[in-house]
């Protein structure tokens, strides 16, 4: 005999352009953004392809609303706050987001259109470095540097995604042992480096990276600030 309760079904959550790209980019983070097809994300969802087009225009729609949902994920700068402190925690959080999806990086690049979360992201920080004190000019050196710092080190983190530690550790010790350590003495103590437990005070290469930017923005903000630029 079926019970009362046996005979309840979950209800359906109702399609709707929310639902979709959430779909979509679940899908490209589990399987990468080139298993993201409408058949596929179709299917995901349990529903034709054609119903889809109810939801959005094409698969650009689609890519251009994946990126908009990931950019507003990432912290923006707060006006009140130190410009390097509020940038900092910007730069970071843009890179832990986009590490979450490393699909987005690359699509942020290539996507055809500029989403409304990519052009408040903008705007905050072009607007934190102005009220920094920057001028016009150095804030669009200042952009470019620090958005070619987060974007181009995401790419090449995940393109070199080597695995897990184990795996990591695993490959430099076949590497390290057919190289030449004679002829390329540096090349294999950068090899042993990378291979050491980290300080618990180091926040990696990112960071590294980050803070000598910021570092010489701020010694040319001083500077201009005494030349009265």
């Amino acid at each position: 005999m079926v019970s009362q309760a046996d005979s309840i079904t979950e209800p359906r959550v109702p399609l709707s352009r929310a639902r979709v790209l959430e779909a979509a980019i679940g899908l490209a983070d589990e399987a990468g953004i080139g298993s993201l097809t409408m058949r596929r994300l179709a299917q995901v969802l349990g529903v034709e392809a054609m119903t889809l087009y109810y939801y959005v225009s094409n698969k650009d729609d689609i890519l251009n609303g994946m990126v908009d949902i990931v950019v507003a994920e990432i912290e923006l700068p707060t006006p009140d706050t130190d410009w390097k402190a509020a940038i900092r925690r910007t730069a970071i959080s843009a890179y832990e987001v986009l590490q979450l999806h490393p699909w987005a990086a690359s699509l942020m690049l290539s996507s055809s259109g500029v989403s409304h979360a990519r052009l408040r992201y903008m705007d905050a920080v072009l607007g934190s470095l102005r009220q920094a004190g920057f001028s016009a000019e150095m804030t669009d050196h200042a952009y470019h540097a620090l958005e070619s710092h987060i974007i181009g080190f995401t790419l090449w983190v995940v393109g070199m995604n080597l695995g897990s530690q184990e795996d990591l550790a695993g490959l430099a010790a076949d590497f390290l042992r057919d190289l030449p350590r004679d002829e390329l003495p540096y090349l294999a103590e950068h090899v042993e480096q990378h291979m050491k437990e980290r300080d618990p005070e180091d926040e990696g290469e990112f960071a590294f990276g980050l803070d000598l930017i910021l570092d010489g923005l701020e010694r040319t903000r001083v500077t201009a600030v005494i030349a009265g630029n």
